[in-house]
């Protein structure tokens, strides 16, 4: 790459090579099982969290009950997890503090301040996301230090702590290829040579960035180095990335369709999702998953007529709360059967689902009027003393940041505070 200092930067070629920092979901940090520095609790096994990101949230009148605790009255959405009553808890009077509409997708699993996130065109607008976080203290010692998968919304969820979007593999048979699929001899010598261009692509966008910060502007040094951090970080990768090049993958028996299913397939995608983020714990290939399951579109739903975005702006049309039903329904089956499966897969003594911290979560609590107050958050598994439904001020919330501060302390991870935490949620 070779950039003329004397005529001003266009900003295109600038973020395209901020790309080839970021543009690397594979590369996420790892090491083989030769480096690590101590071996899990063989037990009880190590400890695993999944974020499952929704954009349009649940219709609350169909989820959330009026009683506290394990005894609380059935909904017409927590039948579907009735099977599961005492395994999970479901939190009223939650959300992000000041959050409002739809952009407040960037900030779910952040939690900064709503003034730094409202604007997503800006180039550093957000902080480090729950994910990332966790990947770093926990996620170091698999093949994968962290997966960002999963359905498309229309804004990044997965951030590094320098405010830098981690792109989202969308496809699932990409992911399971690169999870479980080896490559032949000459493949692994192409991915070998591949990384080491990549580490010289780097060290010139090292030297290029040095020398163009002597030319700007204190502002402009800022995002120099902002950028120079995450060609750092991403170099990290590489190194972490050629150490696990010659190690077979882990293998698994499971039917992979030979394409990804048709966007409108709402079961046999989350199916495949929910599965390959199973195999992937119960292969130790990664223990930290942020997994986007999305606007489900025109789903395939008999008696369904509408997309899930209209149904979801209902403007309490009951045709469309009907419709829109119909397809959080099938999104709560899913999730049923997701918990059913990692409660059903042994690890030791234990079962992932008691190693595994579960969140569902959506940046909205109704879509139809873009409020992001008293939030549809749901936490499963994970070994805490899950109390059915915790009932909090569903006009005066509760931070959510304060949440995933018991989640951090649940991980083993250590943390005086996150996002706009004010302490720790003591009821789980």
């Amino acid at each position: 790459m070779n950039l003329n200092l004397r005529s001003p930067m266009q900003r295109r070629t600038f973020l395209r090579a901020g790309a080839i920092s970021l543009a690397l979901p594979f590369l996420n940090g790892m090491l083989p099982r030769s480096l690590r520095a101590t071996e899990p609790d063989a037990e009880s096994g190590p400890k695993r969290l999944i974020l499952i990101a929704r954009n349009l949230g649940l219709h609350a009148p169909f989820l959330f009950p009026e009683t506290a605790g394990l005894k609380y009255e059935n909904t017409r959405y927590l039948d579907l997890l009735e099977e599961h009553r005492g395994s999970f808890t479901l939190f009223s009077g939650v959300s992000h503090i000041g959050y409002n509409d739809h952009k407040s997708e960037p900030g779910l699993f952040t939690g900064v301040r709503w003034d730094k996130i409202k604007d997503p065109t800006r180039e550093h607008h957000n902080s480090i996301s729950l994910d990332q976080f966790v990947a770093e203290k926990i996620g170091g010692s698999t093949r994968y230090r962290n997966l960002v998968i999963g359905n498309p919304v229309q804004w990044h969820l997965s951030w590094t702590e320098n405010g830098v979007p981690v792109p989202t593999e969308k496809r699932p048979t990409e992911t399971f290829k690169q999870l479980f699929i080896n490559g032949s001899k000459n493949e692994v010598e192409r991915e070998i040579q591949r990384l080491h261009e990549g580490k010289s692509i780097l060290d010139g966008f090292v030297q290029e960035s040095k020398a163009m910060a002597n030319r700007l502007g204190a502002e402009d040094k800022s995002r120099i180095d902002l950028m120079f951090t995450s060609v750092r970080e991403a170099e990290q990768n590489l190194h972490r990335a050629e150490a696990w090049t010659n190690s077979p993958k882990a293998q698994v028996q499971y039917s992979m369709p030979d394409k990804d299913p048709d966007f409108a397939a709402i079961n046999e995608r989350e199916t495949l999702w929910y599965d390959i983020a199973r195999l992937a714990f119960q292969t130790d290939s990664t223990r930290v998953i942020l997994l986007t399951l999305g606007d489900a579109g025109r789903a395939n739903i008999e008696g369904l007529s509408m997309g899930h975005h209209d149904a979801s702006h209902h403007g309490k049309d009951e045709k469309k709360i009907d419709q829109l039903a119909m397809i959080e329904e099938a999104e709560l089956r899913q999730f049923s059967r997701f918990l059913t499966s990692m409660k059903g897969a042994k690890e030791g003594a234990s079962t992932l689902f008691d190693q595994t911290t579960i969140l569902n979560a959506s940046n909205l609590s109704n879509a139809s009027a873009h409020t992001c107050q008293n939030l549809p958050i749901l936490l499963a598994g994970g070994g805490y003393k899950h109390q059915g439904h915790v009932l909090h001020d569903r006009e005066n919330n509760k931070p959510l940041s304060n949440l995933y501060m018991r989640m951090l302390q649940q991980l083993g991870v250590e943390s005086q505070t996150f996002g706009a935490s004010t302490g720790i949620m003591s009821e789980v």
